[in-house]
Formats: structure tokens, sequence, C-alpha cells
């Protein structure tokens, strides 16, 4: 006998437990179904475990260099087990945290692989195989992404792995050779350079971090580099193989072939939808590229049902999806979102952290938009120097004939943070003169962002005069 809910929603990541969480607050019978823990990739096997080992990480390498602010830590040592503990700690309060939430809003959590079927109905597969059906009113498809593996020949050898298996490894890798100079790629070098791997970057494109500002690429590289981490870029990988105990990958830069080893090969190339049997066959619902095709309410071609999160088109974050999920609950119920989707910052948490919100100015002059940029060095600020911070700076793009704030690259402490106050500015069509009546406190790295308002016309103190733009 099938159970009848108000909503199914198949995926408990950040898109499927946000939409489960909004959607019993309105008043709607949920049952969310999640065949592992909820939280998905993001809290599991992404973003919280990556962002802890990023963590200890950096805080190991500042310890190594402490002397020159008067801190002696020669002997210090870490306990790779322990960081892989305190990984996993991190995570599972999360989770933990999840589940109570979950309980606490009424939502029904189900263990098993949903399967849409024809009419609204899902199957849910339990985890030793037993079925059960659902009826839903509205379904939301949620279930998120999986890393991405080439068709490169030897991509199954023992060794070749992903970021799933590299977070399960019990002891640290000597070496290790990532192929992929993207968000990922960059941030599990400075994971494992910072704890002592040998470490190499393949990027296939002319400079890592390749949708990023050229210059947060450019200032990044040659911070990795100085770290120990050789780059490779403009570089194919056309073969992996076996070379003793280590791996070798066979690759190609222009002209020339070269062999480059290490003890694990890191696919970090993107991630993919997982919709690998999430919906029967002869649906009306529409893929284009690999994901699901919908509407500006998130509803697929499949009348009452819904999809948010990576297995749609954009950028797989996971606060859009967050936002998106969100966002398909409100319109299920008649109301309109609260957030701005078209607004979603981009962050890296490699060190210095790294994060952009709106267009660049080539991106405005692309679009035929007369825009100005603003530009702070952070060597200049005072809580940088404090701080003894790397290369970093701060850009703002405002349209020249308005002032409106179009967008902002940052590449400093703490630019995680500070990236949402343009990304308010954007949403809300503020401007530079209004963002500047802010009185930011001092000394904080956020002064480095009302200088480069400034710096918009000509007004910064901390620049030169003849030093501007």
């Amino acid at each position: 006998m099938e159970k009848n809910f108000d909503l199914i929603i198949i995926g408990g990541g950040p898109a499927g437990y946000v939409a489960a969480i909004k959607a019993a607050r309105k008043g709607l019978d949920t049952v969310l179904v999640e065949r592992d823990k909820v939280g998905g990739t993001c809290l599991n096997r992404g973003c919280i475990p990556a962002k802890a080992m990023l963590h200890a990480s950096d805080l190991y390498r500042e310890l190594l260099g402490s002397r020159p602010f008067g801190i002696k830590a020669e002997e210090t040592s870490f306990d790779y087990g322990g960081i892989l503990r305190y990984k996993e700690e991190t995570s599972e309060s999360l989770v933990e945290g999840i589940k109570k939430l979950l309980k606490a809003n009424g939502v029904t959590l189900t263990e098993g692989t949903g399967r849409l079927k024809a009419g609204r109905v899902v199957e849910v597969t339990g985890p030793s195989g037993e079925k059960e059906l659902f009826h839903g009113e509205r379904i939301l498809l949620a279930s998120g992404s999986e890393p991405f593996v080439p068709p490169v020949e030897g991509r199954d050898l023992e060794g070749v792995i992903t970021s799933d298996e590299l977070f399960a490894l019990e002891t640290l890798p000597e070496s290790l050779v990532i192929i992929g100079g993207g968000v990922i790629g960059a941030e599990f070098a400075q994971i494992f350079s910072g704890l002592g791997s040998r470490v190499t970057v393949i990027e296939a494109m002319d400079r890592i971090l390749p949708g990023m500002d050229r210059e947060i690429s450019q200032n990044l590289k040659l911070i990795m580099k100085k770290r120990g981490v050789d780059i490779r870029t403009s570089t194919q990988v056309e073969k992996i193989e076996r070379a003793g105990e280590n791996l070798r990958c066979l690759v190609s830069h222009k002209e020339t072939r070269e062999e480059i080893e290490g003890q694990y090969v890191l696919w970090a190339v993107g991630r993919i939808p997982h919709t690998e049997g999430l919906f029967d066959e002869g649906l009306n619902i529409k893929m284009e590229k690999g994901r699901i095709v919908t509407d500006e309410r998130f509803m697929t071609g499949e009348e009452g049902v819904y999809a948010a999160g990576d297995i749609t088109e954009g950028i797989q974050l996971a606060h859009r999806a967050s936002a998106q999920a969100a966002a398909a609950v409100a319109f299920m119920t008649g109301q309109a979102p609260e957030a701005d989707l078209e607004t979603i910052p981009s962050c890296i948490y490699t060190e210095p952290e790294i994060a952009s919100v709106g267009i660049t100015a080539d991106e405005a002059k692309r679009a035929g938009i007369e825009a100005d940029t603003g530009k702070f060095i952070m060597s200049a600020n005072g809580r940088s120097l404090i701080s003894k911070e790397e290369r970093g700076f701060i850009k703002v793009v405002a349209e020249r004939k308005t002032g409106r704030i179009l967008g902002a690259q940052m590449m400093c402490a703490r630019a995680t943070d500070m990236i949402e106050e343009i990304g308010t500015a954007v949403s809300n069509g503020l401007t530079a003169a209004q963002l500047k009546r802010t009185v930011r406190p001092h000394p904080t790295y956020n002064e480095g962002l009302g200088e480069a308002l400034e710096d918009l016309t000509g007004e910064a103190v901390h620049i030169a005069p003849g030093k501007r733009r």
C-alpha cells in the first residue's frame, strides 16, 4: 500500500534537507528519502571535510612559520589519524544536527534509494533490498552529484582515486598527482602540500582556476609554487600506468611528452549530476548535457515534479542548491522566493581565500557596460600586515554612469566572509556611494573593501596618487 505525502524529496543534501525543513514549516507533510547520510556530499565527502582538513593543514603550516611572530615551534608535528578524526567529528556533528532538525520539524526521514515512477509515485529500495511505495502531491528531485572520471586509459588502476577515496585514506600520501587545477584541485593541493606531501597539479587549460579572474589565477599559482607545488598548465593526461609502487601519468604539453609520477593520482576535474536510476523512462523529464531541465519555478516537464541543486543547469555549489530548493518550495506553496538566485557568490578556501560575485570588468565590457574598477592591494591593510598575509587584493566593479555595484573579486584573508556585502549590493542595486556610507572598524580586513570602493572615485587614503588603478 502506498503512503501519501504532500511532498516527497529524493536526496538529503543541501538542497533536499533544506527543502524538507522549509516545506514542513509551511505545513506540508514531507518525507525525505536519502540512501546514505543526510547532508549529502557537502557535509560527508565534500565541503565540510575538505575545509576541516584545510584548517588543520593551514594551522600546521602557520605553526611551522611562526618565528616572525616571536613564536618558536620548530618541533611541531602532526598526527594524520588525529586530523582524520577531527574531520569526521566535524562532519558527524553537523549530520546529527540536521537529523535533529528534521525530526523537530516533523519531517519523515527514510533510508533508501528513491526512484520516481509515473503518477508521482516514488519506489524506495531500502538497505536490505526491501521496497516501499510513496505517493506525493509534489516531488522534488535533489540527488546531487558525483566526481567525474574522464575515459583515460588507466583510470581504474589501484591508487587512481576521486575525492571520495582520498578522504578515506588512513595514511598521508607521500606524493599526489592532482588532475585538474580548478577549485577542488587547488584546495586539495593546499591541504596535502601543507602537510608535507609532494604535490603536482596538472591542468588542461592555460591557467589554474580558469573560471576566475585572471589576476587571482596568476597570484595563486605564484603562492602555490612558493609552497612547493609543481603546477603544469596547458597539459593533457593521455594515459596512467603502474610504475612500481607509484603511478605514472603520461602527459603532453604542446609538442612535448613527459612522465609524472606519484603514489596516488587524484581526479579533480569536476562533478557530474547523479541521475542514474533516479526516474523511470517515459516520464516527461527533459535532460540536457546530463542535467535535468526545469522552468523558472524549478518544475520539470512532469506535472508536480521539481528539481534543484547539482542535477540542474548551472554552477554546482551547496549554497546555490539550498537557495534553489527553498525557492522551489516557495513556488510550490504559491509564494515568491526570498533569495536572488542570479547573484551567487563563488568561494575557494585556499590561503589566502578567494571569493567573487557578480561580474568582472572584462565581463562588463563584453556585455557593453561601461564600468570602472576600484582596487586595493591588501599589503597596505593593517590587519593583513599584523597577520603577515601573502599577496592579496580586492577589486570592485561599478557601472560608470550610475555607480551601481556590478561585482567584486577578492583574494585575501576572510574573503569568503566579506563577499556577502558585495552580493547584497548587487542583489539590491546599491551604489558605491551607498556602500561607502558605512564606517568600517579598524583594524579589519574589511577596511580593504572600503579602500577599493573609494578608489573608484580616486579617494582612497592608503593608495599613492600615482598608483591608482
